[in-house]
């Protein structure tokens, strides 16, 4: 109990200087703009921000591009995560096949997408599918290359000891594999997060209906920078929301590795 206790000190005291460092960098913001200090054509300020969010959010386009940025995102999660835990475990198990494919992956994940995202918009059109493709293009490299790595660097003696006792190919990688690449998973689930962020804004800037990319760009063009720093806004908090999703589900999968730090901490307490 006393490590709980610590535990919740420390959590709540890293959650209080860290609001007081924000709190304090959005004071100085606004008093740098309203002063003068610089010219808040660049990065509008915090007031004109709120103000615009309220604007935004009251004549219903929030929901509108929200909408379209949130679905771009959502499907090219689940498409990009699913296929690339697939094909890792496929290419895992089967090293001969993995020593064909994943260096060609490899070298395909080189290619910076924002110059392909022309010709996706180009194959897909101006509509979802492009930039659902483009964002679960970025996730899958980000998953795929953390499970692959993790199941190739899986002690081997672990398997064989499955192995022997009769499992078999779906229970070794249902109860041993799968739980001990969770981690890394997990890890490249939070990479494929922002993956999918910046390839649904990517694929707006090129080519879209709508979306927070759309209308940064259109912002852009008409100097609206309140606009522009809304929108970022409005992303960093999906961002952080989709992060807190991750966070939970962490603590659910990984309970044992909670339960480990605990007796650790408790072993030495008593020491």
């Amino acid at each position: 109990m006393r490590s709980i206790d610590k535990e919740k000190k420390r959590y709540f005291s890293v959650v209080a200087i860290r609001s007081v460092f924000i709190i304090a960098g959005i004071f100085l913001w606004e008093y740098s703009a309203s002063s003068g200090s610089y010219n808040p054509i660049f990065t509008s300020y915090p007031s004109q921000i709120l103000k615009d969010l309220i604007v935004f959010f009251t004549s219903g386009e929030l929901y509108k591009h929200a909408s379209i940025t949130l679905t771009e995102v959502f499907w090219g999660l689940f498409f990009g995560s699913a296929i690339g835990i697939l094909l890792a475990i496929v290419f895992g198990y089967f090293s001969f096949i993995g020593e064909i494919i994943t260096p060609i992956i490899s070298a395909i994940s080189c290619i910076p997408q924002l110059a392909l995202a022309p010709v996706y918009v180009l194959w897909f059109g101006l509509g979802l599918t492009s930039k659902i493709f483009l964002a679960g293009l970025m996730v899958f490299f980000n998953v795929f290359s953390a499970t692959y790595g993790a199941i190739k660097s899986m002690d081997k003696g672990i398997l064989e000891s499955a192995n022997l006792l009769g499992a078999s190919h779906f229970q070794t990688l249902r109860t041993v594999v799968i739980p001990s690449c969770m981690p890394w998973i997990l890890s490249g689930l939070r990479g494929g997060v922002s993956a999918a962020l910046v390839g649904a804004i990517i694929g707006e800037y090129i080519g879209s209906k709508g979306g927070f990319g759309w209308m940064i760009t259109y912002s852009t063009s008409y100097f609206n920078i309140s606009r522009v720093m809304s929108c970022i806004v409005i992303l960093l908090f999906v961002g952080l929301g989709l992060n807190k999703i991750l966070d939970i589900m962490e603590q659910k999968l990984l309970v044992w590795r909670t339960v480990t730090s605990l007796r650790m901490e408790n072993l030495k307490n008593q020491d």
